[in-house]
């Protein structure tokens, strides 16, 4: 939990992916995810939270389904988004933080 904590506060964006391995549209974002991250290198951080694993970490921050999609800046909440969402929308929102 407190390398999370470290991670999330960091001053670039992170988007957190709060996925299952059982969760079709979560295998669906992993290229979308590998784009995103090619796109904008290291001006975001991405990591990915498996929720039956670290299902403590998911009650905290009320991982209701999966995908979930939180960014945080500096360790604030700035955007959240369950479902699949697309790279464009990504880098908009991203770029909008950075």
């Amino acid at each position: 939990m407190s390398n999370f904590l470290e991670i999330i506060n960091q001053p670039k964006p992170v988007l957190v992916d709060f996925f299952a391995e059982w969760c079709g549209p979560c295998k669906m974002m992993s290229p979308i995810l590998k784009e995103l991250k090619a796109e904008l290198g290291d001006e975001v951080s991405i990591i990915k939270i498996d929720v039956d694993k670290n299902q403590s970490l998911a009650a905290k921050y009320q991982v209701r389904g999966v995908p979930t999609f939180v960014l945080y800046k500096n360790g604030n909440q700035v955007w959240r988004q369950s479902g699949v969402v697309q790279k464009n929308e990504f880098v908009s929102i991203i770029n909008s933080f950075s």
